[in-house]
């Protein structure tokens, strides 16, 4: 089945396409069309809401099943934040090293019971024929104090797991036991539901 990612962050297309690839999905993206797909205002106020933002943006410029993944760090003694806004906490979307940057300042001085947090990742998916569906994904920690690892991308040298910190893993240990790799094997069995 061919499914469209829409998706511009190449991080999360990689995660993504490595994960659906062997679920059976041919995986389309952006890079695969003849135009790019427009830029969406991520408006919600949920992970499920800007998720489904972006699936539909992706489906009406593809026609395809479009798949879409929000997803965000939270953090306990932040009160959640940055939550749905962790692509562009420092004021640059997108900009990994400023966002550690400021959760680091934040959390200066904060004991390691204090610095609980969870990875989300929503994932919606929607069809041509108007149907759609969101899945959750959470995976708990809490955030270390410096940058370790070179691995994965975003918060990832920053978040201590299962597994130990994100920024260590491998992308196989990773997908095991993060938040996207549970979303999506719920994903895998939800679609079945709709095919």
């Amino acid at each position: 089945m061919k499914v469209f990612i829409a998706t511009k962050n190449e991080h999360k297309m990689k995660e993504l396409s490595r994960i659906l690839t062997p679920m059976g999905f041919e995986v389309i993206c952006e890079k695969d069309l003849e135009s790019p797909i427009k830029e969406v205002e991520e408006n919600g106020t949920t992970f499920e809401e800007n998720a489904l933002i972006k699936a539909k943006a992706g489906l009406e410029c593809t026609g395809y099943i479009s798949v879409a993944d929000d997803s965000g760090l939270c953090v306990d003694y932040l009160d959640g934040a940055p939550g749905i806004y962790s692509a562009r906490y420092s004021g640059v979307h997108g900009d990994d090293e400023m966002n550690n940057k400021k959760i680091l300042k934040e959390l200066k001085n904060v004991p390691k019971e204090k610095r609980g947090a969870k990875f989300v990742s929503a994932i919606a998916c929607v069809f041509p024929d108007g149907r759609s569906f969101t899945v959750r994904g959470e995976c708990h920690g809490y955030i270390g104090f410096s940058e370790v690892g070179n691995g994965g991308f975003g918060y990832d040298p920053l978040f201590v797991g299962e597994g130990g910190c994100f920024g260590l893993l491998t992308p196989e240990q990773k997908d095991k036991v993060s938040h996207r790799g549970k979303s999506l094997r719920l994903f895998e069995k939800e679609i079945k539901k709709y095919i």
